[in-house]
């Protein structure tokens, strides 16, 4: 061919002039390619010249063709033709030196391209011909590196590594490495590497331990690092740690491991080695992930961050078809029409007479300007339901009480200016109406007391180099001296209460919605926390919300959560903890604040059980670890993965929401449910009330589409109930665009699908131990309620032909910044997969990315670049695939908010708060007064222009929100931060051995826990 070097156009004329009339004659008429007509020649001649002068060509060829060529050889035989001619090589009684050479230098450059190669080395008995080589050829150089490169593409494949250590290849290898050498340091290399491949085997690594090889690689490792002090082998010292690695991989390897004095060997030299990135010590793969799909999907689509083009995606086109699909008969749909009055009853107007609240068994007075004393921050520390009121009956401390015994007053500053809709009063009194599974007496005072927004911004945290690094060695000297870890139980729910010696902090997290089951003292300001798995379950460790008291000012204390259960966090990519204080807010600035230094996520040393990590083996947990340091004495704080939104919080919420109701706001509360847990799901409908109850205008009301929006599905996910907050409190608002809004749509709202969940401190799960968006093909109505009811709510729209125009799923996303939308198409699903499908087959309506479109628009927090409309076969029982595809609505979805923060547009650089996710919240609703304009008959257009024109003035200016307790947005936007690379959070890696900061030195699966 007229691409290949002159001189292999010369060889490969000659080589052909050297094969057969016959053969040659074969060859050229078929009209074969020249990779084809070379293999040919190599597969028929006999003349070890000839082949000689093919084998130089092809690694000729491929030397200088890279990755292409090598696959066209593949493709057309080539590696199973040279693994034949090995064999037939090996078998004669003195095979050419030069011949082995040249086959297996070939071997080793294709060997890595062919994913079948271990296979066809296996079964054409080819390892043996190698392996007999190599032990003929120990002092050969020359040979024994391509021998031994070939023999490392061997051994990836694990049948063929148990079949090579049973052949003694792992003692070949320990013949070959050995101490510090400025000699043949790639051959070191390379046998290294094949020695780390043949470990992974579990038999090869016992085989290891029992012939002494853990004592020899240390010491092996010892004499690189302390010879190689200008830092060149690196490579060679990380490969003898790769083969240290898999041997403690093996309960009886990191016993091997600590009788060798291993710890303390590895950390002694590793605090003198080179600086390495942080990135280096963190696990970015999914691994855990891609085999738990239903213990590790993080939220509605969390998984999404791995290539599009994965085997998950629905390749299924009649699946991917959205069709109405009526599973149950309208009769026993027709229960529902209950809560949907306002398409039949002739009209008569809310009354707005509300409930009055019963606050007798309540006595709190509000503290005057003046300054308050420490005595209140520490009689404030809990506030204590009367144990008489709880609805649980559950059993816990009593009430503040005097020494008459009357309940103690509690004095609290005023802050109704700076929370309208907040009522400590009334949060009380909601409180009671709870019913939790432990039986809470306590409130945290951050519900009962409320959250201001802070009027400062909060940056995404800079990592700090070197960080990770410092924290991995703070934990391995607790085995390297366990005489200085006092390792003490300071708190722990299974035997409260626990003695308090007056030189710990105090940990309380008995109270809605808290988390943390066991708190124990490491160091004097080391405390190492256990989170409590979700109800009926025994994972889900992430969600935390716990109070901490008795600290002292001015020092640094470090708090490690340590059995979280994700590969990666955004807590290594800037977002830091919350913190509430109590001084804080009783001297006026009642909020949540981020806070931490310090902050890292990493792979420790604990194990999980094969249950707990859904029957596989090996599986280890994670570390979250932040350092804080406190400015009041006696101060009570507290700390949540993000920003709390109880229960009991959202009933007060409503009630305090019922009130801004006004003659022209249709509003009505109901119960759906009861759930498992005898709370109630509440369902709200907001419209606009008809001008009059004339036919022309009841005709109008009751014809408005609907849009049906639900929230909190996992309880772990608050932001989801902050942007609801938003949506709730714009729909409910006085101003010209909000009536506009409620003229155009009937809104179904179910702002809490899992109160349980929320209320007892899950992270995704209701009571019954399962994920309920996971639920939705097959509701159970004793198990799942709140799912049963509403999918029959959506059930019985379609059956009556009132389709929502909109369903949409809040959610929040743990390892993706901004906020951003899932949704379903046809085509785009088709587009990742290799599916063929007619034009006919992909036809749809492209309003879907509509909403999405306007919410880029309009969102400073919304990306629309972050969108997704895949439809995956793992989500294919959650809400917005089941409403897509059973009821037939087409805009359908989820929309996650981010828990850390944004990376562009006018947030870029700063940590989301409550601002924003309420901001969210109302801008949502403008985007579907938008959408109305783009969908509404032409005439509706023309009646609604002066306020659509409105709306973009309004929006322009950036102020478009009246709420009084809602962000007005500044004009101006914030300088930018420099920028920073997110580039490791989202590109998965496939090797799952490149945390090189977990290694297993004792059996570790002791759980304290």
């Amino acid at each position: 061919p007229a691409h290949y070097p002159s001189s292999t156009k010369l060889h490969c004329r000659h080589c052909i002039s050297c094969v057969s009339e016959k053969t040659r004659k074969e060859i050229m008429t078929k009209g074969s390619s020249g990779m084809e007509v070379i293999l040919t020649s190599l597969e028929n001649t006999r003349d070890l010249q000839t082949i000689l002068n093919i084998l130089c060509i092809l690694n000729e060829l491929l030397t200088v063709g890279g990755g292409r060529r090598v696959g066209v050889f593949v493709s057309k035989g080539g590696t199973a033709i040279v693994l034949q001619l090995l064999v037939q090589s090996g078998k004669e009684a003195s095979p050419s030196e030069e011949l082995m050479l040249h086959l297996h230098s070939l071997l080793a450059k294709v060997g890595p391209k062919d994913r079948k190669f271990g296979i066809k080395a296996r079964l054409n008995g080819a390892l043996n011909v190698t392996v007999n080589l190599l032990k003929q050829n120990l002092q050969n150089h020359k040979l024994l590196l391509p021998c031994l490169q070939v023999l490392r593409v061997y051994s990836s494949n694990s049948v063929n590594a148990v079949s090579l250590g049973k052949s003694g290849v792992v003692e070949l290898m320990f013949k070959v490495i050995g101490p510090y050498s400025k000699k043949n340091t790639t051959l070191l290399k390379v046998a290294l590497d094949t020695l780390a491949a043949l470990l992974k085997s579990k038999m090869n690594a016992r085989r290891a331990v029992d012939r002494a090889h853990v004592p020899a690689l240390l010491a092996i490792y010892q004499d690189w690092h302390r010879n190689d002090t200008r830092h060149r082998h690196m490579l060679i010292r990380k490969s003898i740690l790769g083969c240290i690695k898999n041997i403690t991989n093996i309960k009886l390897g990191r016993k091997a491991f600590i009788d060798a004095d291993g710890m303390r060997i590895l950390y002694n030299t590793s605090n003198v080695v080179f600086h390495v990135s942080v990135d280096d010590v963190v696990d970015e793969s999914d691994d855990n992930e891609d085999t738990e799909v239903d213990t590790e999907n993080d939220t509605e689509n969390e998984e999404d961050e791995k290539d599009p083009r994965n085997d998950d995606i629905e390749t299924d086109i009649n699946k991917l078809r959205s069709r109405q699909v009526l599973t149950r008969p309208f009769e026993e749909l027709r229960v529902y029409e209950r809560f949907f009055r306002e398409f039949s009853e002739d009209f008569q107007p809310p009354r707005l007479k509300d409930t009055p609240v019963d606050l007798d068994s309540i006595s709190i007075s509000k503290a005057p300007e003046s300054k308050l004393e420490l005595e209140l921050v520490q009689g404030l520390s809990q506030l204590l339901l009367d144990a008489s009121q709880s609805v649980n009956g559950g059993c816990g401390g009593e009430g503040p009480q005097e020494e008459s015994g009357e309940q103690a007053v509690l004095e609290v500053p005023d802050t109704a200016a700076l929370l309208p809709l907040h009522d400590p009063d009334l949060y009380l009194v909601m409180v009671k109406g709870t019913c939790s599974v432990p039986g809470y007496t306590e409130v945290a005072y951050p519900d009962y007391f409320g959250h201001v927004a802070p009027n400062f911004r909060e940056h995404i945290l800079e990592r700090v180099y070197g960080v990770q690094r410092s924290k991995i060695f703070q934990d391995i000297e607790r085995l390297i001296h366990p005489t200085d870890i006092l390792d003490k139980v300071v708190y722990d729910l299974d035997f409260c209460p626990v003695i308090d010696d007056g030189e710990c902090l105090k940990f309380n997290s008995q109270f809605e919605s808290g988390n943390l089951r066991k708190a124990i003292q490491v160091r004097k300001f080391e405390y190492d926390l256990v989170l409590n798995s979700d109800i009926n379950s025994n994972h889900y460790h992430q969600w935390f919300y716990f109070e901490v008291s008795s600290m002292r000012v001015g020092v640094p204390y470090r708090f490690n959560i340590i059995n979280c259960e994700k590969s990666n966090s955004q807590f290594n990519y800037g977002m830091q903890v919350l913190m509430y204080s109590v001084q804080d807010a009783i001297s006026g600035s009642p909020r949540w604040v981020r806070t931490g230094s310090d902050i890292c996520y990493y792979k420790n040393h604990f194990s999980r059980s094969s249950i707990a990590a859904g029957g596989q083996k090996g599986k280890s947990y994670y570390t979250m670890t932040f350092t804080v340091t406190f400015q009041h004495k006696d101060d009570v704080c507290y700390f949540a993965y993000h920003y709390p939104y109880t229960y009991s919080t959202l009933k007060m919420h409503l009630q305090k929401l019922r009130a801004l109701r006004t003659p022209q706001i249709y509003y009505r509360q109901e119960q759906l449910c009861e759930t498992l847990g005898g709370n109630c799901c509440p369902l709200l409908t907001i419209t606009a009330m008809p001008e009059s109850t004339g036919n022309d205008h009841i005709c109008q009301f009751r014809n408005r589409p609907v849009v049906f929006l639900t929230a909190r599905v996992h309880p772990g996910e608050t932001n989801a109930s902050w942007v609801m907050k938003g949506t709730l409190e714009f729909l409910m608002s006085s101003s010209p665009l909000a009536q506009s809004l409620r003229e155009s749509y009937i809104f179904k709202i179910i702002p809490m699908l899992n109160p349980d969940g929320v209320i007892n401190g899950n992270h995704r799960c209701s009571l019954s131990g399962e994920d309920l968006n996971r639920q939705w093909l097959t509701p159970s109505a004793e198990l799942h309620p709140t799912i049963y009811h509403t999918k029959s709510l959506l059930q019985y729209l379609t059956a009556i032909g009132r389709t929502p125009l909109v369903f949409c799923d809040y959610h929040g996303h743990s390892r993706k910044k901004n906020v951003f939308m899932y949704g379903c198409s046809i085509k785009e699903t088709v587009w990742q997969t290799n599916v063929s499908a007619s034009s006919s087959d992909l036809q749809e309506d492209l309003g879907y990315r509509t909403l999405p479109k306007l919410l880029s628009q309009l969102a400073p927090a919304f990306s629309l670049s972050s969108c997704s409309f895949v439809v995956e076969r793992s989500k294919e029982s959650t809400a917005r695939v089941v409403v897509w595809r059973e009821i037939g609505v087409q805009r359908s979805y989820t929309m996650e908010s981010t828990l850390c923060g944004c990376d562009q547009g006018k947030y870029k650089g700063l940590q989301i708060g409550t601002r924003e996710l309420e901001e969210m919240g109302s801008q949502f609703c403008v985007a579907l007064l938008r959408l109305r304009r783009l969908t509404s008959p032409l005439e509706l257009r023309n009646h609604h222009t002066h306020l659509l024109d409105m709306e973009s003035d309004l929006i322009e200016t950036r102020c478009n929100i009246t709420c009084p307790t809602t962000y007005v947005m500044e004009e101006d936007e914030p300088a930018f931060l420099e920028e920073v690379d997110y580039s490791a959070e989202s590109d998965e890696e496939n090797d799952p051995d490149a945390d090189h900061a977990h290694l297993d030195p004792s059996e570790l699966s002791q759980n304290r826990f």
